[in-house]
């Protein structure tokens, strides 16, 4: 099948490990050139190495996201390395793992700058670069954000992280109907996973455990892995294969939807 992502452009934030990293590999197996952003520099040299044995260009930008600059930073990057972009993957994110009488402000504030002021800037400094790219193909440009489940349903122990991807699942919403009301053609939809089994995920087992008064991990892996129906936890190739379709030519009649890839948990 034909996806339409042959000599495009992804910038992928947080694309060094977990599910950054498979969607980075996942859009390069589909042909596209990635620009590539996280903290962790030989984390996304090894990144860019596995996408450059695939003959597909790769560059760097380490940046952290939470300073101001860096959204515009990584989009004139795109520009200079790449000449444009095409696709724009807001996948940074951090998880907390406390309750509302447990968090500190500062902590609080160190989560929105990631999880919700990491996307906002990241989608305003790309809008321009989008818009112009979005002229030359059939389908537009394409922004996908990553949400969550918990930005869907309610969270019992962690309320905060659940706020900030519900926030992302009503912006998503609401700059997909800006960009059509303005003409821009530029698609956004959210994807929302499940439990993944990545270090993230493995900290949601860890605070799950505290959080209940116990330290056996595994049983809360355990339990958890019991309330998906179909049988495991996700694993990053399955996000991935999602933003693939979510960046490509195939969901050109979709923006303002949220793709739900949690192993039927919220079907419950």
């Amino acid at each position: 099948m034909e996806l339409g992502l042959e000599g495009k452009v992804a910038l992928v934030t947080g694309s060094s490990r977990g599910i950054g990293r498979g969607i980075a590999l996942a859009l390069a197996a589909e042909g596209c050139d990635l620009l590539l952003t996280g903290r962790d520099v030989p984390a996304l040299q090894d990144v860019a190495n596995s996408i450059r044995s695939e003959r597909r260009k790769a560059a760097v930008c380490a940046l952290d996201l939470r300073q101001p600059a860096a959204a515009a930073t990584l989009v004139e990057a795109a520009r200079r390395e790449f000449g444009g972009l095409d696709i724009l993957v807001n996948n940074a994110g951090l998880f907390l793992g406390k309750g509302i009488e447990e968090a500190s402000l500062e902590e609080w504030h160190r989560l929105c700058a990631v999880n919700l002021t990491g996307v906002f800037l990241g989608t305003k400094h790309a809008l321009p670069a989008l818009r112009e790219r979005a002229r030359q193909s059939p389908h537009g440009s394409a922004i996908v954000n990553l949400a969550s489940v918990a930005g869907l349903v309610g969270s019992q122990l962690d309320p905060l992280y659940s706020m900030t991807k519900g926030g992302v699942t009503l912006f998503t919403k609401s700059t997909a109907l800006e960009f059509a009301r303005k003409g821009y053609r530029v698609r956004v939809n959210s994807i929302h996973p499940g439990l993944i089994q990545t270090d993230m995920g493995e900290q949601t087992f860890v605070s799950r455990a505290r959080n209940l008064g116990s330290n056996d991990v595994d049983a809360v892996r355990q339990q958890a892995m019991s309330r998906h129906p179909i049988g495991r936890l996700g694993v990053p190739d399955d996000i991935a294969k999602g933003i693939v379709f979510l960046a490509s030519d195939d969901s050109g009649f979709m923006t303002g939807a949220g793709l739900v890839i949690d192993g039927g948990s919220t079907a419950q």
